[in-house]
């Protein structure tokens, strides 16, 4: 759709919006009207059908009645004695009697319609008396077993209907009444012969899609049928007929395909005869009307999406013109860099890229207002006032504080560059937040992991404001170990009300930093007065003994000694920071001291190390100082009493192990412990085996692997970076160019050229 013309898009959705709701409701309101209307035909097929049930119905109960009602006259009783053919024909008076059972027997043919025939059959006689016949006598008096047969499972009074064919061919539906004493004396069989055209003129319908009827019993003989070769035939081979002889329902109706004929099956039971009338239609003739209707509503909904269609062209014509202007006049004043032949994916892209522009420009106006302020608060931490510090600073009364990362070095050898700096945003943008309203809160970096956070507030209601900065800072203190995963202490000023003190507010919350010494890290410590009239300490006898212990090789008794020297300052209040780095200053220069009058080479010794001093100063604890110095002994002592073997032992251990956890990140004080040496010691030892430093000779390690993975593998520069032991590929990228001079894409290329 990029490549799509406006205009055809809108052609497309218009005619998608118009034609297809148009399409699929015609199709669903012709489905609905197919529906009723197939439900309304078969609704009035079975209340045609239960008409002609109730009329036929009728027919027969009339005609049973009739029958019944003759019985009780008592006619039959005047040919009660006589029991054979010449008994009854003996004298004028027994003839009179047979006739006028004969005259009664018409009678009761005329009194219902489509009445073929009727007879009596006196008990045990050799005649009968018809309608049909007259009086004759049974020459073959197997003629009537057929009603012994229809009577033997009959129980009650009512008579009986049984369809059958005449000897003449003729197919009626015989109502069969017995004689018994409830109703008269005498013994013997009324047949009454129904014509079954009376049946079919009740059924039979000339009208449209008429297939014809059947009236079956509940055996499934049928009774009445169009087609008279069906009449006395058993249904129940049929599945269709049989199902339905099966169903539970009085009454229904049923769709089924016959020889690709869609016919509907409509039946209703009697309950007084226990037959079952049915009618068989055909949907397809019947729904002619329906589905020339139908076909004329698809015409009309093919005509009204033809002109639909015909006004979408003209509408999206329209309505795309003033946008296929614009992207015509964009694109003939100004290159956007854009290429689209779409209108909308054209101003899609056109848009975005402003928006991009106008971010870009957003974000650099943010930064140069950042960089403004943070330069004036720069410049306020010196002394130098400048108009755009009053605007950071409205109010009078000021507090500065500084937040120091306890045991830097450590924070920088466990985390990269770029990590930091994102800390130091994270620190920077959070710290700016956690200060409550009526305090102005700007803090900036200063270096070597301490920053600078100046608190200006109204002198007016300065205790709830210091109240409030404690909290403050104490939250500050905790989200900063939080983001940094490292301990952080903070240093408080004494409060000022002049701009011009602010550089020594910053030298005050130094100083209260450097009580992190004795009571730990991790605190908040405020400005104190030092008492400059107290006297320093110095262990004069722990120097002399340290340096005992040291030519002996003992260094538990060193450590005993550096914890006794660590007790004394703690149990003394008046210490200050400068004399506790004096006394270590003196321990360490005294030792050196030492070890060079009995021609010890201290430069081999503390090879790697740096700076002894340096390394003291930035020293946050004494427990630390208390550390570094045993180490530093130790490392005298080790060097002193191994040989010449101990450093490749160590050396090749050190080599296996960074080549067994080169993917980790390895934390080298940890490493070093684990190879049971210092870590000063360590990094001498690579140093004098490889002539790189520690980091170096890692880094080199990563990279060469990394070589490898670009030359025989397919992964991606993110993923070799990872698998080499870089957690971002800016560290990777960087220590690449720095050992091979040009980037791993780069080298990648240069390797897959060569193969080719």
């Amino acid at each position: 759709m990029k490549r799509t013309s406006m205009m055809l898009q809108l052609i497309v959705i218009l005619f998608c919006v118009m034609a297809v709701p148009t399409a699929i409701l015609t199709w669903y309101s012709g489905q609905q009207m197919m529906h009723h209307s197939e439900q309304a035909i078969a609704d009035s097929s079975l209340a045609g059908l239960e008409a002609s049930l109730k009329l036929n119905e009728s027919l027969l109960n009339n005609l049973s009645q009739n029958t019944v009602r003759l019985t009780a006259t008592h006619i039959f009783d005047r040919i009660r004695p006589y029991e054979t053919y010449n008994e009854l024909n003996a004298n004028f008076v027994t003839i009179n009697n047979a006739r006028a059972v004969l005259y009664q027997l018409l009678n009761l043919n005329r009194m219902g319609e489509g009445v073929a025939s009727s007879f009596f059959h006196l008990a045990d006689s050799d005649y009968e008396i018809s309608t049909e016949k007259g009086i004759v006598e049974l020459t073959r008096p197997e003629s009537l077993d057929w009603i012994t047969e229809a009577l033997e499972d009959h129980r009650g009074i009512s008579g009986i209907w049984v369809p059958r064919q005449l000897d003449s061919g003729e197919h009626v539906l015989s109502y069969v009444l017995s004689l018994n004493r409830l109703s008269t004396t005498t013994r013997g069989t009324i047949v009454v012969n129904l014509k079954e055209r009376e049946i079919e003129q009740a059924y039979d319908s000339s009208g449209s899609g008429q297939r014809g009827y059947m009236v079956l019993d509940s055996d499934g003989t049928v009774i009445s049928h169009k087609d008279k070769a069906m009449l006395l035939q058993n249904t129940t081979e049929d599945p269709i007929l049989a199902e339905i002889l099966q169903n539970p329902a009085q009454e229904g109706y049923e769709f089924h395909k016959v020889d690709g004929e869609r016919m509907l099956y409509t039946w209703a039971k009697s309950d007084h005869f226990g037959w079952t009338s049915m009618s068989v239609h055909s949907v397809d003739e019947l729904m002619a009307s329906s589905q020339a209707r139908l076909r004329n509503i698809i015409i009309l909904t093919a005509a009204i999406i033809l002109a639909g269609t015909i006004l979408t062209v003209f509408l999206a014509t329209w309505v795309s013109k003033p946008a296929r202007e614009l992207v015509r006049t964009m694109r003939m004043r100004g290159n956007l860099g854009v290429q689209s032949k779409n209108e909308l994916d054209f101003l899609d892209a056109a848009f975005k890229r402003m928006r991009e522009e106008e971010e870009g420009l957003n974000q650099l106006l943010q930064k140069r207002e950042q960089d403004a302020r943070s330069l004036a608060v720069y410049q306020l931490l010196r002394g130098v006032q400048t108009p755009e510090a009053a605007d950071v600073f409205p109010w009078g009364s000021f507090i500065v504080s500084i937040l120091s990362i306890d045991r830097y070095r450590s924070y920088v050898g466990e985390t990269n560059p770029e990590t930091r700096t994102y800390h130091r945003y994270l620190l920077i943008t959070h710290c700016d937040n956690l200060f409550p309203q009526g305090i102005r809160t700007e803090c900036v970096y200063q270096g070597e992991g301490c920053f600078a956070i100046v608190l200006n507030f109204k002198g007016t209601d300065r205790e709830r404001a210091s109240t409030d900065i404690r909290n403050a800072l104490i939250q500050t203190r905790d989200k900063a170990a939080e983001l940094l995963n490292h301990s952080v202490t903070i240093g408080v000023s004494s409060p000022t009300d002049d701009r011009l003190e602010i550089p020594e507010c910053v030298a005050e919350a130094m100083e209260a930093i450097k009580q992190r010494m004795i009571d730990g890290s991790g605190g908040i410590h405020y400005e104190t007065k030092n008492d400059l009239d107290k006297k320093y300490i110095y262990p004069a006898n722990s120097e002399r003994r340290i340096l005992n212990f040291l030519d002996q090789g003992d260094l538990e008794s060193i450590a005993k000694e550096l914890k006794l020297i660590g007790d004394e300052i703690r149990s003394a209040e008046y210490v200050s920071y400068d004399n506790i780095l004096f006394v270590y200053y003196q321990l360490v220069g005294v030792t050196i001291k030492h070890l060079r009058e009995n021609n010890v080479s201290t430069a081999r010794i503390f090879a790697g190390r740096g700076n002894v001093y340096a390394a003291l100063s930035s020293i946050d604890t004494l427990d630390e100082l208390e550390d570094y110095v045993y180490d530093f002994c130790r490392e005298i002592v080790q060097y002193l009493a191994r040989t010449p073997g101990d450093s490749n032992q160590y050396g090749q251990r050190i080599v296996q192990y960074l080549h067994e956890h080169y993917r980790e990140e390895i934390v080298f004080q940890d490493m070093a412990k684990e190879i049971g040496i210092s870590y000063s010691y360590m990094r001498k030892i690579v140093y004098e085996m490889t002539g790189q430093s520690l980091s170096d000779y890692l880094n080199l390690l990563r990279i060469e692997k990394a070589k490898e993975l670009l030359q025989d593998t397919d992964l991606s520069i993110t993923q070799i970076a990872s698998d080499v032991g870089y957690y971002n590929v800016q560290s990777f990228n960087r220590f690449f160019r720095k050992f091979e001079g040009m980037p791993p894409s780069s080298y990648k290329a240069k390797c897959r050229t060569n193969e080719s």
